[in-house]
């Protein structure tokens, strides 16, 4: 019963992070209309090489709509997806760091050119009017200084990622503390 509970959740979060994407495919007609072209087309997103510490991923295969949005096909992994999208998931830390820098993970893809073509598409210019969004709940005035103080929250972290990362990078061995003078006394 209780490896269930984590599938579950999973899976209700993936429903509403399809929610989101169609949202955020929606506000930007070119979007849409490059999706409606691949009506009925499939993509099976892999997460290659996930750390067994953490709860496995459910099935990510979604499939284009009429409507030029996306459906998550559910739990179970497409067996003949248009487009095969594999994401190097070792090292979900890094992944996240290099999202927070602003840079892709290793991607690898397989399958149809012109679907690959304006899925990418779609990575290079669709963004999130946050703003906008908020501005419906709140008003315009204060979701302006909303999005312009997590603008600056977003920035130092990118930064001090960006110094922690460059940190890592200079130490030999990569995260392995600095020697303890005080020991050699």
């Amino acid at each position: 019963m209780f490896h269930t509970i984590p599938a579950a959740i999973a899976a209700t979060l993936l429903e509403r992070g399809t929610l989101l994407l169609n949202h955020v495919v929606a506000a930007e007609p070119a979007a849409s209309e490059r999706l409606r072209t691949h009506a009925g087309r499939s993509i099976q997103l892999q997460f290659e090489g996930w750390p067994v510490w953490l709860p496995p991923l459910p099935a990510m295969g979604f499939r284009v709509t009429p409507a030029g949005l996306f459906e998550w096909c559910g739990p179970e992994p497409l067996l003949a997806a248009d487009l095969r999208v594999s994401i190097d998931a070792s090292n979900p830390a890094a992944n996240m760091a290099q999202a927070m820098a602003g840079d892709r993970p290793k991607v690898d893809v397989a399958g149809d050119a012109g679907f690959a073509t304006d899925v990418n598409w779609l990575f290079d210019n669709l963004r999130w009017d946050a703003q906008d969004d908020l501005a419906r709940l709140v008003g315009q005035a204060p979701a302006r200084e909303i999005s312009r103080l997590m603008r600056g929250i977003g920035a130092g972290v990118r930064e001090a990622v960006t110094m922690l990362s460059a940190l890592a990078a200079r130490r030999p061995g990569g995260s392995k503390a600095p020697p303890d003078p005080s020991a050699h006394r």
